[in-house]
């Protein structure tokens, strides 16, 4: 029998401020939804109302001061036709993408928002919070919004989990051709997350989602996080822009050819 999933926007939620009761927010307008959570929900929580709750705010007249402050490494940067630049950075998480997570919209006036600090820990205070006060064993998945390589257009991915299995890992099952499956590991964490997107919307005003049926998925708190998503340096094949990668290797040519000529005079 095939699975079947239900998935809906919580509405009913406040505006969020520095300081405020998250869990205690999503569980007022679950009670006056007249719903009730039950083992094996998953919540989908935009990370915008997380960095508003822990105050991820921040002072910036210039967009692209904070920017650079939340930036690690520069994947590819591009001129834009305003004059600006469109930059492709790995932030604070260990996250490739457009600005480094830095959020200007529906903010106040001359302020950003920044991710949270650590989003899986943050995933995990809501959900042990959400669990104890109902009873139910759920898993909470905080989602952003991020571009992809080779495709236009943008999705909600993953980046903070708990009590969740962030992969679905098929590794030595077999297809229905009966042939073994080597390397399909499926990241149903992004997949939650864009799901739930389908529901909240950008401009909803529903930042949760709920999503009922996929029990199979949901797990102890002490799982490992989203953070795991993030490929490793040694893995990643494409740590660099093709212009950025070629003035790399422009760089270490020359200097290389130089030093050659040098040992070569010295002889």
């Amino acid at each position: 029998m095939s699975e079947r999933m239900l998935v809906w926007a919580l509405a009913g939620m406040p505006e969020v401020t520095a300081g405020a009761d998250l869990s205690g927010m999503i569980l007022d307008a679950i009670q006056t939804s007249g719903d009730a959570l039950i083992d094996g929900d998953i919540l989908i929580v935009t990370s915008k109302i997380v960095s508003k709750a822990e105050g991820r705010s921040m002072r910036a007249e210039d967009r692209e001061d904070a920017i650079t402050a939340e930036t690690v490494r520069v994947v590819a940067s591009r001129p834009r036709a305003d004059g600006g630049v469109t930059r492709i950075v790995q932030n604070r998480l260990g996250i490739v993408g457009a600005a480094a997570g830095v959020d200007a919209s529906n903010t106040e006036e001359g302020t950003v928002l920044l991710l949270p600090l650590d989003p899986d820990a943050s995933a995990r205070v809501l959900a042990d919070s959400i669990r104890s006060a109902t009873g139910a064993r759920v898993g909470v998945i905080i989602s952003d919004t991020l571009g992809r390589p080779w495709r236009e257009g943008q999705t909600d991915v993953a980046i903070g989990a708990a009590g969740v299995h962030v992969f679905d890992d098929l590794h030595g099952r077999v297809d229905s051709a009966g042939r073994p499956l080597v390397v399909t590991q499926p990241c149903v964490a992004d997949e939650l997350a864009a799901a739930g997107d389908l529901v909240k919307g950008k401009l909803s005003g529903c930042p949760v989602a709920v999503m009922r049926r996929m029990g199979r998925l949901v797990g102890e708190l002490s799982l490992p996080g989203a953070r795991n998503i993030v490929r490793e340096p040694e893995k990643d094949m494409f740590r660099l822009g093709v212009d950025e990668a070629h003035a790399q290797g422009y760089e270490e040519g020359y200097a290389a050819a130089l030093a050659a000529a040098r040992g070569e005079d010295h002889q």
